[in-house]
């Protein structure tokens, strides 16, 4: 997935949004912004998922 255009969104958030939710995965439970970030920048798996999912809702 494309890390680019999450951090390119995510840096143009407003610093008071990055602590809402953005997505909501079955077996996580409620992701927010700032969590997103920490796990694209760090490559985890979840990082993953979260980008393909947000690709898929064309949040990004």
């Amino acid at each position: 997935m494309d890390e680019g255009k999450f951090l390119k969104v995510y840096a143009n958030l407003p610093l008071s949004l990055r602590n809402e939710i953005v997505l909501v995965l079955p077996d996580k439970g409620p992701i927010t912004w700032n969590a997103a970030y920490i796990e694209v920048k760090n490559k985890t798996e979840l990082g993953e998922l979260i980008l393909r999912k947000l690709d898929d809702l064309k949040i990004i």
